[in-house]
């Protein structure tokens, strides 16, 4: 083989690398907003139930309110 024809064939190898290593952070791109767009959805969903769950504070301020209608209750029926 003469050199012309040996540069020739690392100079295609070289391409085909490059064409293979562009496809792969094509897609690596291509996941990582895919991931990014679900982390978002997930972000926003999480932020919409701790807006609608109760706080602690809340939550025994109700047990209290609870209890003192069940004593109310056992009162009136006994």
């Amino acid at each position: 083989m003469n050199s012309t024809k040996m540069l020739q064939i690392l100079i295609d190898g070289q391409k085909s690398i490059r064409k293979d290593i562009k496809e792969v952070k094509e897609g690596i791109k291509e996941t990582g907003e895919r991931l990014s767009g679900r982390l978002d959805k997930l972000g926003l969903q999480i932020a919409r139930l701790e807006d609608d769950s109760p706080t602690i504070g809340e939550f025994d301020k109700l047990e209290k309110r609870v209890t003192k209608v069940e004593n109310k209750l056992q009162i009136q029926t006994s």
